[in-house]
């Protein structure tokens, strides 16, 4: 019964009961009980919650999650960068760039980036609890039918996905290039994000890229058939075979 109830999270003892009656074991409800509460197993309706960690790994194909990031720039001025990034794919999407992203701000951004589809390919967004984000902000996602999940306060890793990608940003590029201004940083990251995206491998994608430019090919070629490119003025390195 141990066993029934580790693999089937949503039966209670009542519904093991009846399955081991159909084994031909006979136990009395209460018997059943007290072996899963001796065993610290808890009642089914507990046990059949789902952990965060399981929700994103089983709905990650209809979720995407938004941050900020601030960098600032050689005159001392801060500067806001808001991303968006596909849980299934990790492909990141950058939205805007702005000094004061306030709600107007950031209202349009999320109409602008709805935009980009004919049909919201995503049933979840996960958002920290900034005020930056208002209500229109959430109707805006909420009239696509998306569910606005809110993290919990001061805990990172509940946006995770979105955390990770700041600091890959950060270590490979940001803190390694001087930014002068808006339009500067813009072109920094965008070119990075088509890096990221592009060709960047990911382990949790089997080392492939979010959006891979061409089919993988395995090739027996010399070394010297491979051609290197130069990305943010050889701040970042791309290979590939020559054509």
């Amino acid at each position: 019964m141990v066993r029934l109830a580790g693999e089937n999270e949503t039966w209670g003892y009542r519904r093991i009961q009846g399955e081991l009656k159909g084994l031909g074991i006979v136990v009395a409800p209460s018997t059943v009980w007290e072996i899963l509460r001796r065993e610290g197993i808890d009642p089914a309706p507990r046990r059949a919650g789902l952990s965060w960690k399981e929700f994103l790994r089983a709905q990650a194909s209809g979720v995407v999650a938004c941050d900020f990031l601030t960098v600032d720039t050689v005159f001392l001025r801060r500067l806001f960068i808001l991303f968006f990034i596909e849980l299934e794919t990790r492909r990141v999407h950058l939205v805007g760039i702005t000094s004061n992203p306030d709600r107007l701000w950031v209202t349009q951004q999320a109409r602008d980036l709805v935009a980009r589809w004919e049909s919201f390919p995503f049933r979840f967004l996960i958002r920290d609890r900034d005020a930056k984000y208002s209500g229109p902000f959430d109707e805006i996602f909420g009239s696509e039918g998306v569910t606005v999940l809110r993290t919990p306060i001061r805990a990172p890793v509940a946006n995770a996905f979105a955390e990770r990608f700041v600091g890959t940003l950060r270590r490979e590029c940001l803190d390694r290039i001087l930014i002068f201004g808006r339009r500067h940083l813009e072109s920094v990251v965008r070119a990075y994000v088509a890096h990221y995206n592009g060709h960047r491998p990911h382990r949790s994608l089997d080392m492939n890229p979010p959006v891979p430019r061409s089919a993988s090919v395995t090739f027996d070629a010399p070394p010297g058939s491979v051609i290197r490119r130069d990305v943010l003025g050889g701040l970042i390195h791309e290979y590939e075979r020559a054509a």
